[in-house]
């Protein structure tokens, strides 16, 4: 079992307010890179690759591109990316156990995906908020239900602004609360009542992180207050498409 990482009444506020946020959210994944995936799976009914490839074909990737995704987790959207005809695909994240699954998958399947063009993406540790990267080197950088563990969003934002070409374009994909009441209401007696339990249970996780995976999505900005966190940012032709009733949005700027 692994060990607490958030207490009940850190829960009970804001966690994005707290300074401590990076490390703990780094030291929760940890716990649960394991089972990660397989939690994915069940917990969405299996649509969380569905929105990962509508998340793709918004990128408009072209054959060449560059792409980054940032906060890549075990891998999932950066084997998309790299089957998607892109001429090179960089997964960076902050939590060095879900890189070595990352890395364990391509080892796994990349042979076959290779043999039918893919690119064999590369992964690095890295802190969205201070990319190694040199300014206008991607064509796509990608963040896919991880702009809200990130302990400074914004500042994220105008990191990936720099990393981007002139014309370049940011994809997030990152849950929502839908805008329908009833939905809503169901929604949130799924995510903050049955998932926590079962998810835990599969991971045997006391870390706390699928009690705050919930209340992250609650306390974090909604797709109006991205979008206007975008223009903020400096970013133009902002295009969101709910995914699933709303529970996640797909939002693509330039």
């Amino acid at each position: 079992m692994s060990t607490p990482v958030w207490q009940p009444e850190e829960l009970r506020t804001d966690p994005h307010g707290r300074s401590d946020k990076p490390a703990k959210v780094q030291a929760m994944f940890a716990s649960i890179a394991g089972t990660y995936d397989l939690n994915n799976r069940l917990h969405s009914f299996g649509l969380d690759q569905s929105w990962r490839r509508t998340a793709v074909r918004m990128a408009e990737v072209q054959p060449g591109d560059a792409v980054v995704d940032v906060a890549c987790g075990t891998g999932d959207l950066t084997e998309l990316f790299a089957a998607s005809g892109a001429g090179s695909v960089r997964g960076i994240d902050f939590t060095p156990p879900m890189l070595d699954i990352a890395r364990q998958k391509w080892m796994r399947h990349g042979a076959p995906r290779e043999a039918r063009g893919a690119v064999t993406p590369t992964y690095e540790q890295g802190d969205a908020t201070a990319l190694t990267l040199a300014d206008a080197s991607a064509d796509v950088l990608s963040i896919a239900f991880g702009l809200r563990n990130v302990g400074e969003p914004k500042t994220a934002l105008r990191e990936f602004r720099r990393v981007l070409k002139a014309g370049g374009r940011l994809v997030v994909l990152e849950f929502d609360e839908p805008r329908n009441p009833l939905i809503r209401a169901m929604n949130r007696l799924y995510t903050h009542h049955i998932m926590p339990w079962t998810a835990s249970l599969i991971a045997r996780d006391s870390s706390g992180a699928y009690r705050y995976l919930p209340r992250s999505v609650e306390t974090f900005l909604d797709r109006d207050a991205l979008r206007a966190a975008l223009l903020e940012a400096g970013f133009t032709q902002i295009q969101q498409k709910p995914l699933t009733f709303g529970t996640c949005v797909v939002t693509v700027a330039r």
